[in-house]
């Protein structure tokens, strides 16, 4: 990369970082002359190109939450595109994450005096999420065990917590949280805000299985079992039991009937197998886990083969 191009990149990641990817485009559209076969110019310039639609349509949104949800939703989009890229030029995408991620802070931080629990611990989840994705993990922290703390029971924060910790180097605490949200609600986890490698290796290699969407989200917990992840567990209060064992038999009779049953419901069936398995080795009910395993080894051979060995 010749001196004029490499300058040229640089003052156009300074003004994307900033958000202003009119003034980068400029920038780049000027580099050009100096270098058209750049991959490094081309690939920024493709990104900074779409980003200045969704930028800049931000000024008719007439509410912050409107201005930083649509940010948060054009990033899932914009990591979609970069799937299809042969070669990511990584200063230039992180300089990108840094300028959406600021705008979108910048908006959610004017709703921080919500009075609503429930408005504000949303609020606060994705002012968490934002500090997490600019790397400011203390405040990221903050704002998600705040926000756990005012709406319990989300597997979404706990999710973004757990990164959180994972990326700090916690990662018994981010074991135990990532272990529990799957449990809650593996649905509302967005696994495209994901960054620690604990869970982005889990991620990939599961979906190295052939796994994708609803499908993914719901084989996570359970490679992550027979992975060795998800290996921090905690003691189940007794009324926690009772709640696992009749969703379980609720579970069993759905996936009984077949006008009911889904694929699906076999890996949250067997995610819930695991758990009952871990609370029975903690009473030593030895004739339980014999039954419990018998079902996973009806329901998944391989599974059960892989959990036993």
């Amino acid at each position: 990369m010749d001196i004029q191009t490499e300058k040229g990149l640089k003052d156009a990641l300074s003004f994307i970082e900033a958000g202003n990817f009119i003034q980068a485009q400029k920038i780049l559209l000027e580099t050009f002359e100096y270098s058209l076969d750049s991959s490094e110019l081309v690939f920024t310039s493709d990104c900074c190109n779409r980003w200045i639609t969704p930028v800049n349509r931000l000024a008719k949104l007439s509410e912050y939450s409107e201005k930083g949800e649509s940010l948060l939703v054009e990033w899932k989009n914009f990591l979609y595109y970069l799937k299809s890229q042969r070669k990511i030029y990584q200063p230039a995408y992180y300089a990108i994450c840094r300028g959406i991620f600021s705008l979108a802070l910048q908006n959610f931080s004017l709703l921080l005096d919500e009075k609503s629990p429930v408005q504000k611990a949303d609020i606060l989840r994705k002012t968490g999420l934002c500090y997490k994705k600019l790397g400011e993990f203390d405040n990221a922290k903050m704002c998600l065990s705040e926000a756990n703390s005012l709406h319990g029971g989300q597997a979404s924060v706990m999710a973004d917590l757990a990164d959180c910790y994972a990326l700090c180097g916690e990662d018994k605490a981010a074991k135990v949280l990532f272990r529990e949200a799957f449990f809650i609600d593996c649905k509302s986890i967005e696994l495209e805000f994901m960054d620690s490698e604990l869970i982005k290796c889990l991620i990939e290699k599961t979906e190295k299985k052939g796994f994708s969407g609803e499908y993914l989200k719901a084989w996570i917990p359970v490679y992550g079992v027979l992975w060795g992840v998800f290996t921090i567990k905690r003691t189940m209060r007794s009324q926690e039991v009772g709640k696992l064992k009749q969703e379980i038999y609720a579970m069993e009779n759905e996936h009984k009937d077949p006008s009911r049953s889904t694929s699906l419901q076999v890996p949250r069936l067997i995610y819930k197998y695991f758990w009952l398995i871990d609370y029975c080795q903690s009473i030593n009910d030895t004739q339980l886990i014999n039954e419990i395993l018998l079902k996973i080894k009806i329901l998944d051979t391989d599974v059960y083969n892989h959990y036993v060995k």
